[in-house]
């Protein structure tokens, strides 16, 4: 068995067809059949069921499918490795985050990292952190900066997390009107009356949100929902209600007002996770320090966000 083998194979899996797998491998389709066919063999299983314009994973298809798609992502992180030692290039960063992280501590990490590594390649993922969570386990991301309640504690032994921020989540508004005379500070039961602007399921902010509010026996007046991250920002900007954000969320921008929220208090911890077994590349590891530092620089812009990668490695 070897990794051309492996390729091949996640090819057609993930094609579900030879001869567009094998176009897209640039090789001949007698050849692909043939890598396939000796990696059965090898195996002593048929891995997939071939029947006439449907190529299916068998059982033994499903099994090898994430072990081979792990083992071909460690090959190529120790070729970068190797690369990077032997001074070819400078490396390679593959970075997930949930996107109220992405236009907040991201955002404020990709400049620097870009300007004192300009020959690493960065790649982003932006995503929730369950699937970000799987990508890491699947080798397709070196780093993922998640929301600690998302973790999967089946992936306990094969992932680390490093304690990022702790955020309340805050309402934003446009203007002191929809917040009238509640000033700084805001009850849930008081928020329930307020227009607000909901995201879409996927988003963890929304799963927050409404389960304080069944908790309460409370229903918010909901004015749109199923938004996506820069959808609400904008919403909210143009008056057309509130919105419950992470505090980081609202770093640089002057447009928007918040209100504190209490009884109850809503909170969210990130963290930033990364493989066990894997032994961090250089590019990797500035990429983590860098993330750490700025988290520690924001959390002196807000009261509402308390660094813990400071606590960490105080």
């Amino acid at each position: 068995m070897n990794l051309e083998q492996l390729q091949s194979f996640l090819t057609v899996a993930e094609t579900g067809h030879f001869t567009r797998a094998a176009a897209q491998l640039h090789i001949a389709q007698p050849t692909l059949s043939r890598q396939i066919s000796t990696l059965e063999s090898e195996l002593g299983s048929e891995l997939f069921y071939r029947a006439r314009g449907n190529i299916t994973l068998t059982a033994a298809g499903e099994t090898l499918l994430p072990v081979a798609s792990r083992m071909l992502a460690d090959a190529e992180q120790i070729r970068f490795q190797m690369q990077e030692l032997a001074g070819l290039q400078r490396g390679r960063v593959r970075l997930g985050a949930p996107p109220s992280m992405c236009v907040s501590v991201v955002a404020e990490t990709v400049g620097p990292y870009h300007r004192d590594y300009p020959g690493v390649d960065l790649h982003l993922r932006e995503s929730g952190s369950h699937h970000l969570l799987n990508e890491l386990n699947s080798g397709t991301l070196d780093l993922a900066i998640v929301v600690a309640s998302e973790h999967d504690p089946s992936s306990a032994e094969s992932l680390d997390h490093i304690p990022l921020l702790e955020e309340e989540l805050v309402v934003i508004a446009s203007d002191g009107q929809h917040f009238g005379r509640y000033r700084n500070q805001l009850t849930l039961r008081q928020l329930a009356d307020l227009p607000q602007i909901l995201f879409s399921d996927s988003y963890d902010l929304r799963a927050t949100t409404m389960d304080a509010y069944r908790q309460q026996k409370l229903e918010p007046n909901v004015v749109l929902e199923g938004a996506e991250m820069d959808a609400v920002l904008r919403f909210v900007e143009r008056g057309l209600g509130v919105a419950v954000v992470p505090a980081t969320v609202l770093l640089d921008r002057p447009n928007l007002l918040s209100c504190r929220l209490t009884e109850p208090a809503l909170t969210r911890t990130i963290s930033l996770a990364h493989r066990r077994e894997v032994t961090l590349s250089r590019a990797v590891r500035a990429m983590q320090e860098l993330i750490l530092s700025t988290v520690q620089d924001l959390a002196k812009q807000s009261p509402a966000i308390r660094s813990l990668s400071k606590d960490q490695q105080g």
